[in-house]
């Protein structure tokens, strides 16, 4: 088991603390998407693959619209907490155990929109495993579909190599959550550590750590131009108001 893996098998109990609502934000993530996919001529009979699902911030949100909504993981973790929540909340998702370097393996089928949000592409360490990633990915994008991806500003970032996240601080009922990271660099890549603090009755602390590699928009767009794609059109928060730079990758 790879670093990723155990930092989300981890993680995945606590994910959703990195939220101030869960719930809401899986509902505005998915009307963002929804006007992205209009946008681009898709509606509600697009089949969807989310190849880096989590526990379901997007697939979920988007299932609820009326998408029919395949989502796969590289963390058994992520998985089992995203069933539970899809379950919960009273929509029907095709969840797979998959690795996004190698989704062939898994799906058989392309899918019309392929989306890996929050950050996922940049746990590929090196420029070969991302263009990897990349080209396993487009393969499952039918010939006029979308790839939909957000990653951090590392071209901002890059500039000063920061060595930590501004710290999110949430009320609670009983009192406070706190989370932030620390960025250890070597080089593009970096060591993450991402701490949550439950400042309520009792005073938890959860430390989960993992590590990426800086990806410029540049190299990313290079990638799935070669990799056969069409057009490939970033949007950022000011536009899109989603929280990170969205890529939009046309077959």
């Amino acid at each position: 088991m790879d670093i990723t893996q155990t930092f989300y098998d981890k993680l995945a109990s606590q994910y959703d603390k990195l939220f101030s609502d869960w719930n809401a934000a899986a509902q505005e993530q998915a009307v963002i998407l929804n006007r992205i996919f209009n946008n681009n001529g898709f509606n509600t009979r697009a089949r969807i693959l989310d190849c880096a699902c989590g526990i379901g911030t997007q697939a979920i949100g988007l299932a609820a619209l009326g998408y029919p909504v395949t989502a796969s993981d590289i963390s058994g973790g992520e998985l089992a907490e995203a069933k539970a929540r899809a379950e919960s909340q009273g929509v029907l998702i095709r969840f797979e155990h998959a690795d996004f370097r190698a989704l062939a393996d898994t799906f058989s089928e392309q899918f019309d929109i392929v989306i890996a949000m929050d950050n996922a592409l940049p746990h590929m360490l090196t420029s070969e495993s991302l263009k990897v990633a990349v080209g396993s990915i487009i393969g499952q994008v039918k010939t006029g579909g979308l790839f939909v991806a957000s990653i951090r500003d590392y071209d901002s970032l890059l500039d000063d190599k920061p060595p930590y996240s501004p710290p999110y601080i949430h009320k609670t009922e009983k009192g406070q959550r706190v989370s932030f990271q620390t960025w250890v660099w070597n080089g593009d890549n970096y060591q993450l550590t991402q701490y949550i603090i439950d400042d309520e009755e009792n005073l938890q602390i959860g430390k989960f750590v993992c590590e990426y590699r800086a990806t410029r928009r540049e190299e990313l767009t290079n990638l799935l131009l070669s990799g056969g794609c069409s057009q490939v059109i970033w949007k950022f928060p000011e536009e899109s108001g989603f929280y990170q730079p969205i890529v939009v990758a046309k077959k």
